[in-house]
């Protein structure tokens, strides 16, 4: 019997960067062009595909050329052009949380369906650096049964087969290939690629190749095309298809009880990338919060008849974020005017958001009782379907100010009761008691806006730090916690719960690393050379450092201390950098918190806080996309979302 002919499924593409080393308005116009010249090969060879996804690419063909737009949705309909991945964009696939990741898909699917009634099957991340093993579940609950990815090579992630069954968290599973080669062809070079391809991999089947000129867009030439056409005539071994995902995969699929399972994420590639402009990676974190607070806050005033659901704000603020989770804007490696330009986008939607929350916020507070003579309310929404236990912070004006020998101590009651609370420094520089910040611990019921009532008591001064130094360290201590910060090195020597040791002495120094300017870290998974530590400054160029001119006080030293907590200072440098860490400790319960701001002025170098645990027999895990992963333990550098913990396994 005559062995089969294989097929090879041919992706003509053109990936292209909404921005990356150029702007988004070229973006735009090699959109328009690039999707001018696809249109017209289509419209000329009735055999040739062209395979595209990226919703923002269509909406610019769509606002500034509609003429195109309508070509494109008849040769969709013909199935010439074929919508490919169905996602908003590209986003990073590490960093993004699990609910941005549902809302690329659900932001794409819709808008494909919409415009041109189509749901793709086969997701793909062509560019993206590594991917969470999170979208398993997510792609295979949205409806996708693969996926279709370059990175991370062998080399740096060793796969059982390029083709295999990935299984997610949850046991969810997708078909997955990493393809051969790269996503796109040099100019007047497809069939070269494509008869490569065939000589280093005879017999793969079936096959999957892609081609079309890349990166800045471009896709498939005229000559490209007509040299492809020749090798498809030429060729009797194989069959070579102008093809889809799609097709490629519903071959492939035909073997998949015998591909390899691979339970792991798809990971590491560029590590340098998730430090790199560490602005944007704090505005997306900062918007993808306020939007989905905004969301559970928007729709309890609408259900209760409180409010119109602000749809449309929350779509175009939404867009922001996930254009802001693009694979060259979140990793902070494209050129600086897209930083720049991401930065405005993102607070463009927070300013969005802000506003939006605000109305909600109002109509969820509507109804309150008038507090009584003396009394100052305090509101706080909890969006949260469960009881959240915390200190909280909130500042607030008195009715009138006071000269600076005056102060009004603030008593904050919850339902009659007294709650531990006490007043900080407030945010206002100006020398009078005005304005305030008050801090205490409360639960709030979840869904439901919680109130406390603030009275105030006349004093002649702030109450005093009555923490002290002894032997040269703070001690501090509860019932349940102990910490000792060391006053000649300003670090925490121990952090103790319940009697058992969490970290070793020394903890929390801020480690100067050895660092380039690449911000991709291609060839590197880990940064680890030490050289130079931040160290505790002498009183005098601390007290400098705090704005003091004629006084000095301490390095390290008490600067709040209260019912609610004690908040401990201390101020470092190295070379031209300056840091400013405080520890904050509460009086009831065990959690700490650590604020390290940084004034940083160095060059080819990386910062890092290094904790010294106590822990005999650990694992190193953190949240990823919709899941608990296990990070690496090696000083290899890794990513996670909101959290990261160290667990002892014997002391559990």
């Amino acid at each position: 019997m005559p062995k089969r002919k294989r097929n090879i499924h041919l992706i003509c593409n053109a990936h292209l960067d909404p921005v990356w080393l150029w702007e988004w308005q070229e973006g735009a116009a090699e959109a328009i062009s690039t999707f001018r010249t696809a249109a017209q090969l289509c419209e000329d060879d009735e055999a040739f595909v062209f395979n595209h996804n990226e919703v923002t690419l269509y909406k610019w063909v769509q606002e500034y050329e509609p003429a195109l737009f309508a070509r494109i949705r008849k040769l969709v309909e013909r199935g010439q052009w074929h919508i490919m991945g169905g996602w908003y964009l590209q986003p990073d696939c590490n960093m993004p949380s699990g609910e941005s990741f549902v809302r690329q898909i659900l932001l794409g699917k819709s808008y494909f369906k919409e415009h041109f009634g189509v749901e793709c099957r086969t997701a793909i991340n062509f560019d993206p650096f590594g991917h969470t093993r999170g979208l398993v579940q997510i792609l295979a609950k949205s409806g996708y049964d693969s996926y279709l990815f370059g990175r991370p090579d062998q080399n740096d992630c060793p796969l059982p087969s390029d083709e295999f069954v990935w299984v997610g968290y949850d046991g969810s599973q997708v078909m997955a290939t990493r393809f051969k080669g790269w996503y796109n062809s040099p100019l007047g070079k497809a069939r070269v690629k494509i008869e490569q391809w065939m000589r280093d991999v005879p017999d793969m089947s079936p096959g999957l190749v892609l081609w079309g000129v890349g990166n800045h867009g471009g896709g498939a030439s005229r000559r490209d095309l007509r040299d492809v056409n020749k090798l498809i005539a030429a060729t009797s071994d194989s069959a070579i298809l102008h093809s889809t995902p799609e097709a490629y995969f519903k071959e492939l699929s035909r073997q998949r009880s015998s591909l390899p399972r691979h339970e792991k994420d798809l990971n590491p590639w560029a590590v340098g990338c998730y430090t790199s402009q560490v602005r944007v990676k704090q505005k997306q974190r900062a918007l993808e919060n306020e939007l989905y607070s905004l969301e559970k806050m928007a729709s309890a005033a609408w259900a209760n008849g409180l409010m119109p659901y602000p749809e449309e704000e929350i779509h175009e603020a939404l867009c922001d974020l996930m254009t802001g989770q693009f694979h060259d804007i979140l990793p902070g490696s494209s050129i600086q005017p897209v930083e720049e330009a991401s930065l405005r986008m993102l607070d463009h939607g927070l300013e969005i958001a802000a506003r939006a929350k605000a109305r909600a916020f109002f109509a969820l507070a509507s109804g309150q009782k008038k507090p009584k003579d003396g009394e100052t309310p305090i509101l706080v929404y909890n969006p949260h379907p469960f009881k959240v236990t915390q200190l909280l912070e909130c500042e607030f004006n008195l009715p009138d100010f006071s000269g600076p020998d005056v102060f009004h101590d603030v008593h904050v009651y919850h339902k009659g009761r007294k709650l531990p609370c006490q007043v900080e420094q407030e945010l206002s520089n100006l020398p009078v008691d005005w304005r305030k910040r008050v801090v205490f611990a409360a639960s709030l019921e979840p869904g439901v806006m919680n109130r406390f009532d603030c009275r105030l008591e006349l004093r002649n001064a702030k109450p005093k730090p009555r923490l002290k130094s002894r032997r040269g360290m703070f001690v501090f201590q509860t019932k349940d916690l102990e910490v000792l910060i060391n006053k000649k090195t300003g670090l925490v020597d121990r952090y103790r719960v319940r009697g058992v040791d969490f970290v070793g002495r020394g903890a929390f120094e801020p480690l100067v690393i050895e660092d380039d300017a690449d911000p991709w870290g291609m060839t590197t998974q880990s940064y680890r050379t030490v050289v130079g530590r931040f160290r505790l400054m002498d009183s005098r160029a601390g007290s400098r450092f705090s704005g003091l001119r004629d006084s000095e006080i301490d390095s390290v030293r008490v600067v709040e201390d209260g019912p609610a907590r004690t908040v401990v200072e201390a101020v470092f440098s190295y070379g031209s950098s300056f840091i400013c860490q405080q520890y904050k400790l509460p009086k009831t319960g065990t959690e700490i918190a650590v604020q390290t701001r940084v004034y940083w002025n160095e060059k080819q170098r990386m910062l890092k806080l290094s904790v010294p645990t106590a822990a005999r027999r650990s694992k190193y895990i953190g949240q990823v996309a919709y899941g608990v992963a296990d990070l690496p333990d090696n000083g290899n550098e890794a990513v996670a979302q909101k959290w990261v913990a160290v667990v002892d396994e014997e002391a559990r």
